[in-house]
């Protein structure tokens, strides 16, 4: 990937308008990704998990491409009983069967032209003298050309993400390679004099447990993260730290995750880093709870697509849930993913909601019932780590008992979301 350069000038931003909503937050982050989606490349099918289709997969041939047995038997025309004459195997190409003959005939091998029943090997009778006789079953034992598929028709549309099996169609569609849209790389930043990468904490620092974690949730969204983009640990609570640090991540990752400084204490900087960049805010405040000051700027690369950074607040929760909010959706629109809505859970237990924001609750789900997780307060991680997701409480309304309600999931599926 070619380093990127970009524009700076100075001065520290003012926000004025109204925290945006949170479901409009999650559109503007998706049509942003996928405004800036790269060029497709053809991917060998061996490194394509994981990946989107960038254009439709079609069979390149009728599928099967010929007739193929269904089971074991002996493959016969005209009245029986009848002379085994021949054996076909899988791989090998037969001759058209004679009139009032057999050949014993494997499962996947190619049925001779002019067959007219194959009779499966568990009703057969094999006679004295090599004669076979045996009833025909009523169903074709055989797949016919285009059975499955005609050469030439989709087999899947562009947007479907690249799964195992998906690998397996296009390998037996004929295909080699696949179109697909590279994987976004991302890389994480995390700002704080107060954080320690070892130890125990105490005496007024604390342990970031976020730094650690945000790859790996990266990762399981479907990014790329290739080691060392960002710098070996927490960055100091200064502007030109924090602005040199943005800036080398952005040179080689399309997406940067910032932790911390997303308010406008004395020393949250990141606004200030984004305006000497020339970033422009397309998410500036949502109204969600946890989260609020997350954030989400575009920042220009001359002759290129843009680059993205992602503000999350220092508080874990607060961080994870910038994550399912602002990341997710991103990186679907940059993979070429289509717009996933939000399936729905049955709630449990009463909840309260968070007035006028939408409330991301945490909670585990298990056939479909959303139970609320103890330990959740915004700094804690505790419960986190028996959560699922977040059930989404509306603006303005509380979570009864038996409520269904959307949610949005955690990737812990390695390689994709559920």
């Amino acid at each position: 990937m070619a380093a990127a350069t970009f524009p700076r000038r100075y001065g520290r931003p003012v926000t004025t308008e109204p925290p945006m909503a949170w479901t409009e937050a999650r559109a503007v982050a998706y049509a942003a990704g996928r405004a800036a989606r790269p060029e497709p490349v053809a991917a060998p099918l061996a490194e394509a998990d994981g990946l989107t289709l960038a254009s439709p997969l079609t069979a390149r041939t009728d599928m099967p491409a010929f007739p193929v047995s269904t089971v074991d038997g002996y493959a016969v025309r005209g009245p029986g009983p009848w002379p085994v004459v021949g054996r076909v195997l899988a791989g090998s190409v037969p001759e058209p069967l004679r009139p009032g003959t057999a050949v014993q005939i494997a499962t996947g091998a190619m049925v001779p032209a002019a067959t007219e029943h194959i009779i499966r090997v568990e009703d057969a009778d094999q006679r004295p003298g090599g004669l076979v006789s045996g009833v025909a079953p009523p169903a074709r034992q055989w797949r016919e050309p285009g059975d499955e598929a005609a050469g030439g028709d989709e087999l899947l549309p562009a947007g479907v993400p690249v799964t195992p099996a998906v690998i397996g169609l296009a390998a037996i569609s004929g295909h080699d390679t696949l179109p697909v849209t590279p994987a976004a790389s991302a890389a994480v930043v995390v700002f704080g004099d107060e954080l320690l990468t070892a130890g125990p904490p105490g005496r007024g620092r604390i342990r970031d447990g976020l730094g650690p974690q945000l790859p790996a949730w990266l990762r399981r969204l479907g990014a790329a993260t290739p080691a060392g983009l960002a710098g070996p640990g927490p960055v100091e609570d200064t502007l030109p730290a924090q602005t040199a640090a943005v800036e080398a991540a952005l040179k080689h990752a399309e997406v940067v995750c910032t932790v911390g400084g997303t308010m406008h204490g004395p020393v949250d900087h990141l606004r200030a880093a984004l305006a000497a960049l020339g970033g422009r805010h397309l998410v500036d405040r949502v109204a969600v709870r946890p989260g609020w000051s997350m954030l989400l700027a575009e920042i220009p690369v001359p002759g290129g697509p843009p680059r993205f950074v992602v503000g999350m607040p220092g508080n874990p929760q607060s961080a994870i849930v910038t994550l399912v909010s602002l990341v997710a959706p991103l990186l679907d629109g940059l993979a070429g993913r289509a717009e996933r809505p939000l399936p729905t859970v049955r709630l449990t237990e009463p909840a309260r909601g968070r007035g006028g924001a939408t409330h991301l609750l945490p909670v585990r789900v298990e056939h479909g019932a959303a139970t609320p997780v103890r330990h959740a307060g915004s700094a804690m991680l505790r419960g986190l780590a028996r959560a699922d997701g977040f059930a989404v409480i509306a603006p303005g309304t509380d979570g009864a008992a038996g409520d269904v309600l959307p949610w949005a999931p955690l990737p812990l599926v390695p390689g994709g979301r559920p």
